[in-house]
């Protein structure tokens, strides 16, 4: 375990159902429970006869600009975000990188490994944790933002996020769960009237497929050369080019909108049940409009164990910079899970 500024930037909700915990039903981790669907697991093993060749990109970029109205030179795929964030901080000459937290920690792990040092803009819980773009130092040559952001489930608005853009800044916009937004609002992916916008998209969320690790930044194209050289050779898969060009055409953005909304009223079926245990002190950071919902709760660290034993994973907060040990991330799933996990929750508060 390495610990920066008293956070352990590399743990994520995966190490929760590691080992002991591979039993555990799964609030941990934000990927979609139901997912992959038999379509796409039938269309990924179609692709495994041509594991000979070496991958060939070309067909899942042309098809990713497709998705967004863009050039093919605005689009770089990716062994999932995570390796975006590793080629940023490994190509762009920064001076001065920020990081708006609380967020998701690698993209400042990266930056840290790099050899940069890394400010930090905390949000503060007092403000719904909602960006006060005021607080972003004016030399800042490099800013990463979440949107939704992993873990306070807040919607920033695009203009906010957007007026983050300054010459000579590069404004990283991590969107890894957007496409659980109905309608997609507030996103910048297309946008390319921001300067030194670059957004990172994943396609493992939505669609189930952390193990295959694919994702892509959309970015000007000298940005995109920058990062290209920074990657190996052949650095995504066949089975995950496969998914890549899938993942984006018309059938499955289709299906990831009808998710969407499958999700938000799954959310809020979660919120309403989560509400009844206000009088026990806890309270939900929001308006959550992501897949999942940040919670404070004193004692939370106890009510996580006691969860464990109860057969129920939860992911700790206090990993995340701007947060401490009260607080809990709980992935949305289904109704039928959702109230099983309710009822072992009001067991672990009265035990």
């Amino acid at each position: 375990m390495r610990t920066e500024h008293g956070h352990d930037l590399r743990h994520h909700g995966d190490a929760e159902v590691r080992d002991d915990g591979g039993s555990l039903v799964d609030l941990a981790v934000n990927v979609r429970a139901d997912t992959p669907p038999l379509w796409l697991r039938e269309h990924i093993a179609a692709s495994l006869g041509g594991l000979a060749a070496y991958p060939d990109g070309r067909a899942a970029r042309a098809a990713v600009a497709a998705r967004h109205g863009l050039p093919v030179e605005r689009v770089l795929l990716t062994a999932g975000a995570a390796e975006a964030f590793v080629l940023l901080a490994r190509a762009l000459k920064v001076r001065r990188p920020v990081v708006v937290h609380p967020q998701f920690t690698e993209p400042e792990a990266a930056l840290r490994d790099a050899g940069h040092p890394v400010g930090r803009v905390l949000l503060r819980e007092e403000d719904g944790f909602r960006l006060d773009p005021a607080a972003v130092p004016e030399d800042a040559d490099l800013v990463v933002i979440g949107n939704p952001t992993n873990p306070t489930s807040v919607l920033h608005p695009a203009d906010a996020i957007a007026g983050l853009a300054r010459p000579g800044r590069v404004l990283v916009v991590d969107e890894a769960f957007m496409d659980a937004v109905p309608g997609e609002c507030e996103a910048l992916a297309g946008r390319v009237d921001v300067p030194g916008l670059v957004v990172l998209r994943s396609l493992t969320k939505t669609w189930g497929l952390a193990g295959l690790r694919i994702g892509y930044v959309l970015a000007a194209p000298e940005t995109i050369e920058d990062l290209q050289r920074a990657q190996p050779l052949w650095p995504v898969s066949t089975p995950a080019l496969a998914a890549a060009e899938a993942c984006v055409g018309s059938r499955a953005v289709a299906e990831a909108a009808h998710a969407a909304h499958r999700v938000a009223a799954d959310r809020a079926h979660l919120l309403a049940g989560l509400a009844r245990f206000a009088p026990a002190g806890l309270r939900v950071a929001g308006p959550a409009r992501g897949p999942f919902v940040l919670l404070r709760l004193p004692g939370a660290a106890a009510v996580r164990r006691r969860l464990r034993d109860l057969g129920y994973a939860v992911r700790r907060g206090d990993t995340f910079p701007g947060l401490d040990g009260e607080w809990l991330r709980l992935a949305v799933r289904d109704r039928r899970t959702t109230d099983a996990f309710l009822h072992a929750l009001e067991q672990a508060l009265t035990d």
